[in-house]
């Protein structure tokens, strides 16, 4: 079994935001990053103190997504230079993580 350094990127949301198909375009087509996963959240809330939850009386809905990519630190620092400009400041989070293989 071998591993390999890799940074793992997680990046917040909101539907409400659109952005969701502009960043993940960017990173599997335009950067071509590995393992992009996108959740949406049941709950939430940001600086502001709203919360943003579901119920079944909702009609729209703006609840939290998050989207997350791990690549070689190179590619993942590549990758969050390139859409830093999407997504609010101190949304992007990222950390160092090992790929085991």
């Amino acid at each position: 079994m071998s591993q390999n350094e890799a940074i793992m990127v997680r990046v917040y949301l909101a539907e409400s935001d659109h952005e969701l198909k502009p960043l993940v375009h960017a990173l599997r087509d335009e950067l071509g990053v590995r393992g992009v996963t996108v959740l949406r959240a049941i709950e939430g809330y940001g600086p502001s103190g709203r919360a943003h939850a579901a119920s079944l009386i909702d009609l729209s809905l703006d609840l939290p997504l998050v989207v997350e990519f791990f690549d070689a630190p190179e590619r993942a620092r590549a990758a969050i230079a390139r859409i830093r400009n999407q997504v609010k400041p101190g949304h992007i989070v990222s950390w160092p993580v090992t790929i085991e293989s």
